[in-house]
């Protein structure tokens, strides 16, 4: 018996914290490690939430009410339900509106992808001189203020000292020496149009190359040995690797582009005659121009809510291709 005693004293605590003996178990992270991440984010979270949440929530309850000079300066609140939303829903100039502003980011859309993705991908076949220099420009126009830019295509555009009908008439139109770009509806949204694709696409090409250099060059070389030329290694190499850079990219120029108001207000004030109008223009024009303050309200609302239900066909178009891809 105390054979057996003096054996299991043996084997006991001090035996079993031996070479071969099996560590005792670690303890699991405490609640602060694990909610560490939320703590670091909920100073950025509670700043959005106050600047944007609380914003919006006014603007809403502002779309109720019949707000103009009267109100203001009697300090009155006239809710008028959902007359506003009614008013605008059975107008004809709204859905008009709606439908130029979704052409208009559809036009600009496939012409900043097509133009940022070709200049992405000639950032990556050049060399580092000529990739610096471009870079550089990209960054430059890139970084420019959205009202000096603007100013700039104003100048470039004018009827009498403009850059562009300069160069247009020395080069044989003799007839553009004094055309006026924003006389009309087209060649307004023309000037626009050139101004947003400038300005957007130096985000599409830059990342775009930065993209690139995350593809392993093995599968170039492998299509190389395959016969593929530079069309068909883009097809099945570049594409399918950066795919989710592209449908990324494209969601997020279909917001900015959007909702856009700087430029085009800024160009000819939606004119001629309220033809270039986009959503967002609209909005100011029927809630500052009017003095309507609850109509202006109730149309950026409802260009909130189509700007959500196009994103929400689009993510739904995205998630069903990575559903038939799996």
């Amino acid at each position: 018996m105390s054979a057996q005693i003096e054996e299991a004293a043996a084997t006991g605590p001090a035996s079993r914290t031996g070479k071969g003996a099996a560590p005792p178990p670690r303890r699991g992270p405490g609640r602060l490690v694990r909610g560490a991440p939320y703590l670091l984010i909920l100073p950025a979270a509670a700043v959005t939430v106050l600047l944007l949440g609380w914003t919006l929530l006014k603007n809403g309850l502002l779309s109720f009410q019949n707000l103009g000079p009267r109100q203001l300066i009697q300090h009155l609140t006239e809710w008028t339900g959902t007359d506003n939303y009614a008013e605008q829903l059975g107008s004809s100039e709204f859905w008009g509106v709606t439908g130029r502003s979704v052409v208009f980011t559809l036009a600009n859309v496939v012409l900043i992808m097509a133009l940022g993705c070709f200049i992405g991908l000639l950032l990556a076949r050049l060399g580092t001189a000529l990739r610096l220099l471009l870079s550089v420009g990209l960054v430059l126009a890139w970084a420019m203020p959205v009202v000096a830019a603007t100013t700039v295509f104003q100048w470039l555009f004018d009827q009498r000292f403009g850059v562009v009908n300069h160069v247009l008439d020395k080069l044989g139109w003799h007839s553009m020496a004094g055309y006026s770009w924003t006389s009309g509806q087209f060649s307004t949204f023309f000037v626009i149009t050139v101004l947003i694709v400038w300005q957007s696409v130096p985000f599409v090409a830059v990342n775009l190359y930065a993209a690139t250099t995350t593809i392993p060059k093995e599968l170039y070389e492998a299509a190389a040995l395959d016969g593929a030329n530079a069309r068909k290694q883009f097809t099945s190499v570049t594409f399918p690797f950066l795919k989710p850079f592209f449908l990324a990219t494209t969601f997020l120029e279909v917001i900015w582009i959007f909702k856009s108001f700087t430029q085009v207000f800024a160009i000819n004030e939606g004119g001629p005659d309220r033809l270039t109008e986009t959503l967002p223009v609209y909005a100011f024009q029927e809630g500052f121009g009017s003095q309507h303050f609850g109509m202006g309200a109730a149309i950026s609302i409802l260009t909130i809510v189509i700007l959500l239900a196009l994103t929400a066909y689009y993510l739904r178009l995205v998630l069903k291709q990575e559903e038939d891809e799996l």
